[in-house]
């Protein structure tokens, strides 16, 4: 699932990180998030949110192929992966992460973070459409 944002809907309430890194990591610890949320200061009460595109920059930059695109999401195949986390550097988001077992990791379209976002700041791409 592609993500969209309207970010003149966040309040920084940080609800989809913690959603995330709960989906993803089993902790709630909003630092693991696949996401992030950036307080656009001196402007109070202004984040960015900053996600996942599905870009596919990570995918080129593999040197094993083992991001896979599929219906227009990436996703790691860790049967492939070396870690090497080229693909971690790679990212113009910043948004993957290395986990504690020193994998690379990614959004993997799970929704969580957009089911649970109280003000739905975050959306899926098809939500996106019909909401504008």
């Amino acid at each position: 699932m592609k993500l969209k944002v309207k970010e003149e809907l966040c309040s920084g309430c940080n609800v989809c990180r913690v959603v995330c890194a709960l989906q993803n990591f089993g902790v709630v610890q909003p630092s693991q998030a696949l996401l992030k949320i950036k307080g656009q200061f001196p402007d109070p009460g202004t984040y960015k949110i900053i996600y996942c595109t599905q870009c596919g920059d990570c995918a080129e930059a593999c040197p094993e192929n083992a991001i896979i695109e599929k219906n227009g999401e990436y996703n790691i195949d860790y049967d492939l992966c070396t870690q090497c986390m080229v693909c971690v550097d790679s990212c113009p988001f910043d948004v993957m992460v290395v986990t504690e077992a020193e994998y690379p990791a990614k959004c993997t379209g799970c929704g969580k973070c957009v089911k649970l976002c109280p003000r739905q700041a975050v959306l899926a791409d098809r939500i996106a459409k019909e909401a504008i």
